[in-house]
């Protein structure tokens, strides 16, 4: 079991995890060795998330989540398979840790006083700018 939060976790059986080989430097490691990690995880079908999770998840805007469901993580950073798969993980709880909380709603506030008073005399201040730059007219 995967700890998300104190009240969510996720079975490690609902991790679809598969191996391929890595791109880039390396030489004949990288060539012969299948160390990079793909992690799929289906969060629809998931009975260890909570609904409001999942809706917030489906409602966030990552290319990393697909339309199906499924969150795509790729890891290839380190050489080791296991280094790999653990920064997959990793990956997926902060993701999920991330919208495991709900958002604040914002309370409207009203100015203050002071800064009312400060707003006006600035404009005051402003318009007479203005005013002193016209043309005077003569009689």
């Amino acid at each position: 079991m995967l700890r998300v939060t104190t009240k969510i976790a996720v079975d490690e059986s609902e991790l679809d995890i598969t191996y391929t080989r890595a791109s880039g430097p390396g030489g004949q490691h990288v060539n012969k060795v299948s160390t990079a990690v793909q992690l799929r995880y289906n969060f629809r079908e998931s009975p260890g998330l909570p609904q409001g999770v999942k809706q917030r998840l489906a409602a966030r805007n990552d290319h990393r989540i697909t339309a199906g469901g499924d969150i795509i993580i790729d890891a290839s950073q380190f050489r080791s398979q296991r280094r790999n798969r653990d920064d997959a993980i990793r990956r997926l709880v902060e993701m999920l840790q991330q919208v495991a909380k709900p958002r604040k709603k914002r309370r409207l506030t009203r100015p203050t006083l002071g800064s009312v008073k400060r707003r006006l005399e600035n404009k005051r201040h402003r318009s007479e700018t203005k005013q002193r730059r016209r043309n005077v007219d003569m009689p």
